[in-house]
């Protein structure tokens, strides 16, 4: 099999999935139920990444699993009608397509429950795309920038880490969430990787209780991190490495909507970077993507 010429120009590796949000602008506590709207569109990590990369610009290919069933061929579709390259999908007919479900109040967020066991179960399968031909070959391996998520299980993630198929890539890793922080361990010490965190998933990663997130990303290098960008919500944003460290604020905005805001600001900062912008640059525009976001508008 040949490598295509149309090759997508960076790679988002995790959960492409269902995502079932009820939102509310209502106070809630455990147990209420309250007026509010409930939606279902696309999501997961890696598919977040990849359409908010698609609107600035790039080309995004997916690779994940999805079920041969009939929400999957629905996502299959709206993936496509968006401009995603869907050719490192794996189809898997004993797989049921995941799904992710969240409760959002005053803008923030409430309970979640992400199913991505159909990811776990298909594991190392889902890389094939990278040494079949489809996006490339063990003596052509991808170079670009490749955004991974932490719904991948631990097992997988560390076998990424150590693999040469990944040896040449811009690796970009975001953990999912703050209980899957810890699973992205095997890239503090990757010479590759820059790890995308919120200050709780910081210190998870690090044993810490930083105050702020230059005292996370602080945490983060001395453990060995050779990049990182952690944001703290509505405060300060840094992207710190060896050279030094650089911060920005976000704009102060009405929170409408939380999920997807730390996916949106990666794929934000990645793009801009793609772009040739500086660092202070690259990560004033990506506070402000999320801020956006995080308004209820698109970036």
């Amino acid at each position: 099999m040949q490598i295509m010429t149309d090759s997508p120009d960076i790679l988002c590796i995790g959960s492409v999935l269902w995502d079932i949000i009820g939102r509310t602008p209502l106070h809630m506590a455990p147990g209420n139920d309250k007026p509010g709207r409930i939606a279902r569109g696309p999501g997961g990590v890696a598919l977040n990444i990849a359409m908010t990369l698609r609107r600035f610009g790039m080309r995004p290919g997916l690779v994940s699993v999805l079920g041969d069933d009939a929400a999957g061929r629905e996502l299959m579709a709206a993936c496509a009608a968006m401009g995603l390259d869907c050719r490192g999908l794996l189809i898997d007919p004993d797989l049921p397509t995941d799904c992710y479900m969240a409760i959002e109040a005053e803008g923030a967020l409430v309970a979640a429950l992400a199913d991505a066991h159909s990811l776990e179960a298909a594991g190392a399968r889902i890389l094939a795309p990278l040494t079949d031909g489809r996006l490339a070959r063990p003596e052509a391996p991808w170079t670009g920038p490749i955004a991974i998520d932490g719904n991948l299980t631990e097992a997988l993630l560390t076998e990424i880490a150590g693999s040469p198929v990944f040896a040449f890539a811009d690796l970009r890793l975001a953990p999912a969430s703050p209980g899957k922080a810890e699973r992205l361990r095997p890239f503090l010490r990757h010479p590759r990787a820059t790890l995308y965190v919120n200050r709780e998933e910081a210190g998870l990663l690090t044993g810490t209780r930083p105050a702020n997130a230059a005292a996370a990303a602080a945490a983060l290098l001395a453990h060995g991190a050779r990049r990182v960008l952690v944001t703290a919500g509505a405060e300060m944003a840094v992207d710190a490495d060896a050279t030094g460290t650089i911060s920005a604020v976000p704009p102060p905005v009405e929170a409408h909507r939380i999920t997807g805001a730390g996916d949106t600001f990666m794929a934000a900062h990645v793009a801009a970077e793609q772009s040739g912008l500086s660092r202070e640059a690259a990560l004033a525009r990506a506070v402000r993507a999320a801020a956006t976001y995080v308004s209820g508008e698109d970036p």
